[in-house]
Protein backbone atom coordinates (compact mmCIF):
# COMPACT_ATOMS: atom_id res chain seq x y z
CA UNK A 1 0.00 0.00 0.00
CA UNK A 2 1.48 2.96 -1.10
CA UNK A 3 0.43 6.40 1.12
CA UNK A 4 1.39 9.69 1.56
CA UNK A 5 1.59 11.60 4.16
CA UNK A 6 1.00 15.60 4.48
CA UNK A 7 0.35 17.99 7.39
CA UNK A 8 -0.33 21.88 7.83
CA UNK A 9 2.11 22.94 10.36
CA UNK A 10 -0.43 23.30 12.81
CA UNK A 11 -1.33 19.48 12.69
CA UNK A 12 2.23 17.85 12.27
CA UNK A 13 2.24 16.92 16.29
CA UNK A 14 -1.25 15.54 15.22
CA UNK A 15 0.08 13.78 12.44
CA UNK A 16 3.25 12.55 14.69
CA UNK A 17 0.73 11.04 17.59
CA UNK A 18 -1.52 9.69 14.28
CA UNK A 19 1.85 7.74 12.89
CA UNK A 20 3.17 6.72 16.27
CA UNK A 21 -0.29 5.31 17.14
CA UNK A 22 -0.77 3.41 13.93
CA UNK A 23 3.44 2.70 13.52
CA UNK A 24 3.07 -1.22 12.87
CA UNK A 25 -0.10 -0.99 10.27
CA UNK A 26 2.32 1.47 8.36
CA UNK A 27 5.67 0.10 8.73
CA UNK A 28 3.96 -2.66 5.83
CA UNK A 29 3.28 0.37 3.24
CA UNK A 30 5.46 2.30 1.35
CA UNK A 31 5.33 5.86 3.02
CA UNK A 32 5.44 8.95 1.18
CA UNK A 33 5.54 12.86 2.62
CA UNK A 34 5.91 16.48 1.99
CA UNK A 35 9.20 17.73 3.62
CA UNK A 36 8.92 19.06 7.18
CA UNK A 37 6.47 16.53 7.64
CA UNK A 38 8.39 13.53 6.28
CA UNK A 39 11.55 14.10 8.26
CA UNK A 40 9.44 14.70 11.60
CA UNK A 41 7.59 11.09 11.06
CA UNK A 42 10.96 9.66 10.46
CA UNK A 43 12.25 11.61 13.52
CA UNK A 44 9.58 10.72 15.91
CA UNK A 45 8.67 6.35 14.82
CA UNK A 46 11.72 5.29 13.46
CA UNK A 47 9.73 4.77 10.06
CA UNK A 48 10.96 5.10 6.33
CA UNK A 49 9.65 7.94 4.92
CA UNK A 50 10.63 9.03 1.39
CA UNK A 51 10.43 12.70 1.81
CA UNK A 52 9.85 15.31 -1.11
CA UNK A 53 9.67 19.25 -1.06
CA UNK A 54 8.03 21.26 1.24
CA UNK A 55 4.38 21.67 0.45
CA UNK A 56 4.59 25.20 -0.02
CA UNK A 57 7.36 24.92 -2.29
CA UNK A 58 6.15 22.25 -4.62
CA UNK A 59 5.75 18.95 -2.48
CA UNK A 60 1.72 19.56 -2.60
CA UNK A 61 2.10 19.52 -6.43
CA UNK A 62 4.41 16.53 -6.55
CA UNK A 63 2.09 14.21 -4.65
CA UNK A 64 -0.13 15.37 -7.10
CA UNK A 65 2.20 14.17 -9.51
CA UNK A 66 2.43 10.81 -8.12
CA UNK A 67 -1.88 10.75 -7.78
CA UNK A 68 -1.83 11.58 -11.49
CA UNK A 69 0.65 9.09 -12.68
CA UNK A 70 -1.17 6.38 -10.35
CA UNK A 71 1.74 5.96 -7.98
CA UNK A 72 0.04 6.42 -4.41
CA UNK A 73 -2.83 4.40 -3.47
CA UNK A 74 -4.48 7.39 -1.10
CA UNK A 75 -3.38 10.48 0.90
CA UNK A 76 -3.76 11.64 4.51
CA UNK A 77 -3.69 15.27 4.93
CA UNK A 78 -4.30 16.59 8.03
CA UNK A 79 -5.37 20.17 7.01
CA UNK A 80 -5.58 23.22 8.79
CA UNK A 81 -9.03 24.81 7.97
CA UNK A 82 -8.86 28.22 10.42
CA UNK A 83 -5.37 28.80 9.15
CA UNK A 84 -5.09 30.66 5.60
CA UNK A 85 -2.16 28.77 3.17
CA UNK A 86 -0.05 30.99 0.96
CA UNK A 87 -0.39 27.96 -1.12
CA UNK A 88 -3.84 27.72 -1.28
CA UNK A 89 -3.91 26.89 -4.91
CA UNK A 90 -1.37 24.04 -4.57
CA UNK A 91 -3.73 22.40 -2.26
CA UNK A 92 -7.24 23.06 -4.42
CA UNK A 93 -5.14 20.97 -7.17
CA UNK A 94 -4.11 18.00 -5.19
CA UNK A 95 -7.92 17.78 -3.72
CA UNK A 96 -8.95 18.01 -7.13
CA UNK A 97 -6.47 15.47 -8.79
CA UNK A 98 -7.26 13.04 -5.97
CA UNK A 99 -11.38 13.40 -7.22
CA UNK A 100 -10.17 13.02 -10.25
CA UNK A 101 -8.19 9.95 -9.91
CA UNK A 102 -10.57 8.39 -7.54
CA UNK A 103 -7.90 8.32 -4.91
CA UNK A 104 -9.25 8.12 -1.05
CA UNK A 105 -8.10 11.37 0.76
CA UNK A 106 -8.83 11.51 4.49
CA UNK A 107 -8.05 15.55 5.45
CA UNK A 108 -8.95 15.30 8.91
CA UNK A 109 -8.02 13.00 12.02
CA UNK A 110 -11.17 10.99 11.48
CA UNK A 111 -11.45 10.23 8.03
CA UNK A 112 -7.43 9.26 8.87
CA UNK A 113 -9.20 6.71 11.19
CA UNK A 114 -11.35 5.22 8.83
CA UNK A 115 -8.72 4.51 6.11
CA UNK A 116 -6.51 3.13 8.37
CA UNK A 117 -9.25 0.76 9.38
CA UNK A 118 -9.44 -0.14 5.30
CA UNK A 119 -5.39 -0.34 4.92
CA UNK A 120 -5.90 -3.11 8.17
CA UNK A 121 -8.55 -4.88 6.47
CA UNK A 122 -6.63 -5.09 3.03
CA UNK A 123 -3.51 -6.07 4.43
CA UNK A 124 -5.31 -8.84 6.07
CA UNK A 125 -6.92 -10.13 2.92
CA UNK A 126 -3.26 -9.89 1.29
CA UNK A 127 -3.86 -7.11 -0.64
CA UNK A 128 -1.08 -4.25 -1.31
CA UNK A 129 -3.35 -1.74 -2.96
CA UNK A 130 -6.69 0.00 -2.85
CA UNK A 131 -8.12 -2.13 -5.43
CA UNK A 132 -9.15 1.74 -7.34
CA UNK A 133 -11.17 1.35 -10.13
CA UNK A 134 -10.47 4.30 -13.14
Amino acid sequence: MKIALVAHDEKKAEMIEFTQTHKYLLSQCQLTATGTTGKLISQHTGLPVTALLSGPIGGDQQIGSLVATQQLDMIIFLRDPLTAQAHEPDIAALLRVCDVHNIPLATNRQSAEILIAYIKLCLERGENNANRTS
